[in-house]
């Protein structure tokens, strides 16, 4: 095709030629300082109230940020990233819009071919910044097993982000959670791999057909961390990688359209994940295929130097995280920029591997518009509702599928207006906003800095919510204990309320902070899976009494409940469920809303036996007369009740016999046995038998949420390729073989009442890239 040049206008500003020689034209024009511009960034403190207060938002950011730098001079050659105009101070939408439109003034005027920065933000509960709705934290979306609605949710969040001129978000997190006592499992999916890949990839999707470029965080191994602690290094063999750790950022890549990644801040067997080849151009260019950017997360570059010690300083550190394949440094130049000039012309890099990575950094500026004439932010933005009724209702959806119902052995629950006169509401989550929101909630992650300026909107607390859901009760209140602390002078109070009521609701967690300001979240790991503090204490005191006591449990990761929940008349967990959060728990309470939610996670019995998640080899069970230890969980993978009953009837296979390339179909039949509607998460495992090395006893291939009206019965089928029935073999291939495969179906992975068997026959199939993913679910619209 032969192209005309528009009069004035040069070929990279044609938004009728293609991508790729716009970006070529561009390329050839511009010096290597302006290439190494575009693979930097700048965070700047935009407004009085930012400079004014101290505490870090990102790990040692005081160490590496000097506000000192002139602005100017950091701009010269143009720039690749702003970083969190938004999400760094209390601003208005009308401040943050203004400072965001300075700033790409200043950037578009101080450069030869005034290119616009990519602006991203955090956008992990919600757009991270002043009076946006807070979500649910990931780890309740998990509990949601609801692609649909998370897809919704995440398309929502892209909305307000690009209705003010951000573009990239920092957003999802698909670490497969190894160890529960690490602060950031709040942040995650799950343990399962092939639910974090499905609800990854929806929560991509939502916000990459908001036009917003999605950014996979932290690949890869950041969740197995020794004894889980945040950085620690990653010991994990190549067979757990391929099969537990990478799957889910396939999925979100292949499935989800994500156009972003962001590398970990650990070593895996000793090679930081920065400095990486293997992982960052291995796996992901030339096994995957993928074209978009690597943007390193915050600081992970100059920590090659200060913290890896696989660099002598940070200009040598650019040039290693350059190799590996990390595109744009975050969220500051340090070991890019000029330095990266001087390693390119020192010998030390290839300038192909600079132009390399400017060719994708500038192809996405060109597809977000960036190199069009036209605002830099939309007219109008200046007037947005990061909190508008729209949000709140899907906020308000996924708490309210996200709460799960863990036990309740005497049918306390639900409770029926008017049957409870005096109800004692206590616990030190039960009358704080914060404690609903995750770490990366502005109120929480931002805010603490700010006291002054409150929570910028409005968060209900479990008990204003109790208190609007029973009307005819007396309500009585006492903190009991802080979350944290060693402070038992208010428990005999609560006890004192707690002995004379009918009913409790003890309402224990976590408050989630940074950097060890919180007991859940980034940096701040926990030593066993006790409740924080004096809790355990406070519970076990007003378990004492004899009222029957609800057990509400407001969490970022799950705690070892197994001491209570027997004595409990109820038990709820809640992951962090955001600001809707308090109305859904007053709601499952009452019965106006029926209880949904499925545990991605197991509960532990005991806080010191860590039961290292549910994917275990048959050695990784209970093995009597072998080991003392009892590694099983109080409540499993998948758990959750409903109010009504409800049956596994039948699993019936398509056909017994499957080829190593086929699709096994398998029908469950469930029926609600009760008075009550439902909404059940069915649930399909397989277990491998015999294969040529230890599988996990069961693992998850397909779940469908069923809605189910009382004594409804109704079919789900399930097409799962037999690609996922694949794992790595001794020789390190992904491979299908033949051989039996036992497929389970049931309400959790701890209770799968159905079972048949497929025979996979034919030859191994040993898999590439192109591998199915996904297992496809049809529910019949036919009732019995």
């Amino acid at each position: 095709m032969t192209f005309v040049d528009a009069p004035g206008l040069a070929p990279w500003r044609d938004g009728g030629r293609p991508i790729a020689e716009r970006v070529e034209a561009l390329l050839a024009e511009m010096t290597l300082e302006e290439k190494a511009g575009q693979l930097g960034s700048v965070w700047v403190d935009t407004t009085p109230a930012a400079r004014a207060h101290d505490g870090n938002v990102a790990p040692m950011q005081d160490l590496f940020t000097d506000p000192g730098t002139d602005l100017a001079d950091r701009l010269r050659d143009g720039v690749g990233h702003l970083t969190r105009v938004f999400g760094t101070a209390p601003v208005s939408p009308a401040e943050g819009v203004a400072a965001l439109r300075r700033l790409q003034e200043r950037v578009v005027a101080a450069s030869r071919f005034g290119i616009p920065a990519i602006a991203h933000e955090e956008c992990l509960t919600g757009f991270a910044t002043y009076g946006a709705t807070a979500y649910p934290t990931p780890l309740a979306w998990a509990a949601t097993f609801d692609p649909d609605l998370v897809h919704r949710m995440a398309h929502a969040i892209g909305r307000d982000l690009r209705s003010v001129g951000v573009h990239q978000g920092l957003s999802p997190v698909l670490d497969v959670v190894r160890d529960y006592r690490w602060g950031r499992v709040e942040e995650t999916l799950g343990e399962d791999p092939y639910l974090v890949g499905r609800l990854g990839a929806a929560y991509v999707r939502g916000l990459e057909d908001a036009g917003v470029i999605a950014t996979l965080k932290h690949f890869a191994g950041y969740a197995a961390s020794r004894a889980g602690r945040n950085h620690a290094p990653v010991s994990i063999g190549p067979r757990e990688l391929a099969d537990v750790i990478l799957p889910p950022f396939e999925a979100a890549l292949r499935e989800g359209g994500a156009r972003s990644v962001m590398n970990s801040y650990t070593d895996v067997d000793g090679v930081p994940v920065g400095a990486s080849a293997e992982l960052l151009r291995g796996v992901l260019r030339h096994r995957w295929g993928f074209d978009g950017t690597v943007v390193s997360d915050y600081w992970s570059v100059p920590f090659l130097a200060s913290m890896h010690h696989v660099a002598r300083d940070e200009a040598e550190a650019g040039a290693v995280a350059l190799r590996a394949g990390i595109d744009v440094e975050l969220p500051e130049t340090v070991g890019y920029g000029r330095r990266l000039v001087a390693q390119v012309r020192a010998g030390h890099v290839e300038e192909a591997l600079v132009d390399e990575a400017v060719r994708r950094v500038l192809r996405q500026k060109c597809e977000l518009g960036l190199l069009d004439e036209g605002p830099l932010v939309p007219d109008g933005a200046e007037d947005a509702d990061f909190d508008s009724p729209a949000n709140r209702a899907i906020a308000r959806a996924v708490a309210e599928r996200s709460v799960v119902l863990l036990s309740n052995p005497r049918g306390t629950l639900p409770l029926a207006p008017g049957t409870t006169a005096r109800i004692a509401v206590v616990g030190p989550c039960a009358d704080d906003p914060t404690t609903l929101m995750g770490c990366y909630a502005f109120p929480n992650h931002v805010l603490g800095r700010f006291p002054d300026h409150g929570l910028g909107l409005p968060v209900a607390t479990v008990r204003d919510r109790v208190e609007a859901e029973f009307p005819d009760a007396e309500v009585r209140y006492a903190r009991g204990t802080e979350v944290s602390g060693d402070d038992v002078s208010g428990i005999a109070g609560a006890v004192a309320i707690a002995a004379e009521a009918e009913l409790v609701m003890l309402v224990v967690g976590d408050r989630a902070g940074l950097f060890g300001g919180g007991t859940s979240g980034e940096g701040c790991d926990a030593a066993d899976l006790r409740l924080p503090g004096v809790q355990h204490r406070l519970v076990e005191e007003v378990l004492a009494t004899g009222t029957p006591a609800v057990l509400v449990v407001v969490s970022g990761r799950p705690y070892a409940l197994g001491s209570y929940t027997g004595r409990a008349a109820a038990a709820l967990q809640a992951f962090f469920p955001g600001v809707e959060g308090a109305a859904a728990i007053a709601g499952v309470l009452s019965g106006r809303v029926t209880p949904s939610g499925r545990l991605p996670v197991q509960i532990p019995a005991a806080p010191s036996v860590n039961p290292s998640t549910y994917l275990q080899a048959p050695l990784g069970l209970r093995t009597d007369g072998i080991s003392a230890l009892d590694p099983t969980p109080a409540f499993p993978f998948g758990h959750g009740l409903s109010y009504a009953p409800i049956r596994y009837d039948a699993l019936t296979i398509g056909d017994p016999e499957c080829p190593t390339d086929g699709t096994v179909e398998a029908r469950v039949t469930v029926a609600n046995a009760g008075t009550r509607a439902a909404e059940e998460v069915v649930q399909l495992y397989a277990s491998d038998p015999v294969a040529q090395v230890a599988r996990p006893v069961t693992q998850l291939v397909g779940f469908a949420r069923v809605p189910l009206r009382p004594g409804e019965t109704r079919d789900v089928t399930f097409d799962v390729p037999a690609d996922l029935f694949s794992y790595t073999s001794v020789d390190h291939r992904r491979i299908v073989e033949p051989g039996t495969i036992v497929l389970s179906a049931g309400p959790s992975a701890g209770d799968r009442p159905l079972r048949a068997e497929v025979r996979l026959v034919g030859e191994t199939v040993v898999l590439d890239a192109a591998r199915r993913l996904t297992t496809r679910t049809r529910i019949a619209e036919t009732t019995r």
